[in-house]
């Protein structure tokens, strides 16, 4: 599991309009080669009357899968400037179809790979791109009693809390990079005068803005 990667945020569409042709970049998360054909042929039933459908999409922790697709415009014009914005955002696991209804005014092969691009890139910036981040997730038991001080300790920290359970005692969840689990669990405990019970649990991407 890579300790670190970007992706987009959500799943999302954004439009522009070029020299009269509608330009809708539709973009989603996929993490199989299988989810992200579905994708395409879902954006190609919704727009079956559409000019084209050029897709493109790169899976994998070393990008193994890639695959762009032209849908009939000129070749190299579509679906190779959709996967190199995916490329030069630094994109995993990402899928992008880039429907066009056209407009009457042919844009030349240059003017298509910028249009091509610059709608994946308008999208992406509309929809939102997250670095995901590999995390521990550490559970501390505690008294009561102990909650004030840990959590107002843990605000203050650069840990982050994934969540408080309000059982017999308080469990509290935090997201601890794997490589300060260690460092994380001797702060709690003379924190807390050796009174927590900590256990280390899964491991999960935590997400943030990028």
């Amino acid at each position: 599991m890579l300790a670190t990667y970007y992706t987009v945020k959500e799943s999302g569409e954004h439009e522009i309009v070029i020299q009269k042709s509608r330009f809708i970049a539709q973009i989603a998360r996929a993490t199989t080669e299988a989810e992200a054909q579905a994708f395409i042929e879902a954006i190609k039933k919704k727009h079956w009357n559409a000019t084209h459908n050029c897709s493109a999409y790169l899976i994998g922790e070393k990008d193994e899968i890639q695959k762009a697709n032209d849908d009939g415009e000129p070749s190299g014009t579509a679906g190779i400037p959709i996967l190199e914005v995916l490329k030069k955002r630094n994109l995993k696991d990402t899928v992008v179809v880039v429907t066009r209804y056209f407009g009457g005014i042919k844009l030349g092969a240059g003017g298509l790979i910028r249009a091509y691009g610059g709608a994946t890139s308008e999208g992406l910036n509309a929809i939102g791109v997250v670095k995901r981040t590999l995390m521990q997730v550490v559970h501390t038991q505690i008294d009561y009693h102990w909650l004030g001080k840990v959590e107002n300790e843990l605000r203050q920290s650069p840990y982050l809390i994934k969540e408080i359970s309000y059982l017999d005692q308080v469990e509290v969840q935090t997201y601890v990079v794997e490589d300060q689990t260690d460092a994380f669990t001797n702060w709690m405990t003379n924190l807390t005068n050796g009174q927590a019970t900590i256990k280390t649990g899964e491991l999960e991407y935590l997400e943030e803005a990028a």
